[in-house]
C-alpha cells in the first residue's frame, strides 16, 4: 500500500503547477529576480508549446522499487500513465476526470481533474511566474530546476521538476513524501508532438464481474 501510494503520489504530482483554492497568505508569495522571470518565461513557453507528448518513464520510490511503463498527453485535458507489469496500475485523465484503475483487485477510483494538480499540465496555457505553487527555480548542473508545493496548504517545496538544457524539456521529477521519503521519476524517449491513439484515453471502468454458474 505504501509503494502504491507513493507512485500515486509521485505521478499525480507532475502537474504541480497550480490548484484551486483561496489564495496563500502573502507571505508565501515570492520575489522572483529579472533572470527567474526570464527562465519562468522562457519553461512556460515550452510547456505550452507541447499539444501532445509520449516517452517512457521509470519509477524509483521510497523503498526502493522500479516501476516503468509508458506516458501519453493530449492537450487539452487528456494524460495516460500505463504502467507494465507486475504493475497493475493504469491512470487515465479525460473528460474532466481522473481514473486510478487496479486490475489485479479490479477497481477504479474517480476524482475531479480539477481537484489535483494534473489539471494546470493539461490546460493549454501556463504561466508559471502567477501560480502561487513555485517556490524557486534556478540553474543547476547544466539544467533547470523548479521546486514547488503540491498543495497551497504547504509553506515548503515538496516536489522538484528538471527540465534539460538548452530546450527546456521535462524530464525527471521527485516527490518527498509526508513521511521525508522521495519517488524519483525520469522520462526517457521524449516525443513531443506525438500522434496518440484517441482510445487511451477512453474513462476506465470496471470488468464486469461473473455469478457463480454463469
Amino acid at each position: 500500500m505504501r509503494r502504491l501510494s507513493s507512485c500515486l503520489a509521485a505521478l499525480l504530482s507532475v502537474a504541480l503547477l497550480g490548484g484551486a483554492g483561496a489564495a496563500p497568505p502573502q507571505r508565501f508569495r515570492h520575489s522572483y529576480s529579472d533572470e527567474q522571470k526570464a527562465l519562468l518565461d522562457r519553461l512556460s513557453a515550452s510547456l505550452n508549446a507541447i499539444h501532445s507528448l509520449k516517452a517512457r518513464f521509470s519509477q524509483i520510490g521510497p523503498d526502493g522499487g522500479i516501476d516503468q511503463g509508458m506516458l501519453y498527453i493530449q492537450k487539452p485535458g487528456q494524460i495516460r500513465f500505463e504502467f507494465a507489469p507486475p504493475s497493475s496500475l493504469l491512470i487515465v485523465a479525460t473528460g474532466g476526470q481522473v481514473y486510478v484503475k487496479n486490475t489485479k483487485l479490479n477497481t477504479v477510483d474517480r476524482y475531479a481533474l480539477s481537484d489535483t494538480p494534473l489539471d494546470l499540465l493539461l490546460n493549454q496555457s501556463i504561466d508559471l511566474k502567477d501560480t502561487r505553487a513555485v517556490m524557486d527555480v534556478a540553474e543547476q548542473q547544466g539544467a533547470v530546476v523548479v521546486k514547488a508545493r503540491t498543495t497551497n496548504a504547504r509553506n515548503t517545496a515538496n516536489i522538484a521538476l528538471v527540465f534539460s538544457l538548452p530546450g527546456l524539456e521535462l524530464r525527471q521529477w521527485t516527490v518527498k513524501d509526508a513521511q521525508g521519503g522521495n519517488t524519483t521519476v525520469a522520462l526517457q524517449n521524449v516525443e513531443p508532438g506525438a500522434a496518440i491513439d484517441p482510445a487511451l484515453f477512453t474513462p476506465l471502468q470496471q470488468a464486469p464481474r461473473r455469478s457463480n454458474g454463469r
